[in-house]
């Protein structure tokens, strides 16, 4: 795998991230939630550990049918890898099973998302299975089972200081927004759902959006 590579948005994203959403200055948190808050944090690490470790089996199982299924359509790599800004803006690699063909041009004309989604790709969106592999990601501490989403770095950089607050916390699997309308909106337009889960987050409120999580992929 390698060390993530820091290339066009490595030590710059990292410090506009840290000095914009108040890691390394700027506006602070209210007292109550630097005095509540980040105890929590350890126990939501414990509880990450917990369900990924439980999850890990049945997952892995997953993963190899979604695994061969890929495989047997379409050519290319099974797994979709991207570098993402975690939790103080740290990059670290985020990892997705891969629901469209490689190819993004035929006959010289470039193919919108819509056209690149394999049949197998549109099943694994749907039940969201192409999020099973960052079950690997919370093991590694990198991410954590609720929080807001990891987005790209290129949408980083245009993020206004209010924004950035949402790296205070670690990056989800799921998170506030996924369970309200289930990602309608782009997520770059969902800081708002984000911003309400840091102000608000705790050991209930990420049980209740596993739970809801959990009943939007079955329904």
């Amino acid at each position: 795998a390698g060390a993530v590579p820091t290339g066009r948005y490595g030590f710059e994203t990292l410090l506009l991230i840290m000095t914009n959403s108040g890691v390394t200055g700027g506006r602070q948190q209210p007292e109550r939630a630097r005095r509540e808050r980040p105890p929590y944090l350890y126990v939501k690490r414990v509880l990450d550990l917990m369900l990924a470790v439980f999850l890990l089996v049945p997952s892995l199982m997953i993963i190899a049918a979604c695994f061969l299924a890929i495989k047997l359509e379409t050519a290319g790599p099974a797994f979709y890898v991207q570098v993402r800004p975690g939790l103080k803006g740290r990059l670290f690699r985020i990892y997705k099973l891969r629901t469209m063909i490689v190819q993004t041009h035929r006959d010289g004309i470039a193919l919108s998302d819509h056209e690149r989604i394999t049949k197998t790709g549109n099943i694994i969106r749907k039940l969201s299975l192409d999020e099973l592999p960052q079950i690997w990601n919370v093991i590694k501490g990198e991410m954590s089972l609720v929080g807001p989403r990891p987005e790209l770095p290129s949408l980083v950089e245009k993020y206004a200081p209010w924004q950035r607050k949402r790296f205070t916390v670690p990056q989800g699997v799921t998170g506030w927004w996924q369970v309200h309308g289930r990602g309608d909106k782009p997520m770059h337009l969902n800081t708002e759902d984000d911003i309400y889960y840091i102000r608000n987050y705790s050991f209930w409120l990420d049980i209740k959006i596993l739970f809801k999580t959990f009943g939007a992929v079955v329904h």
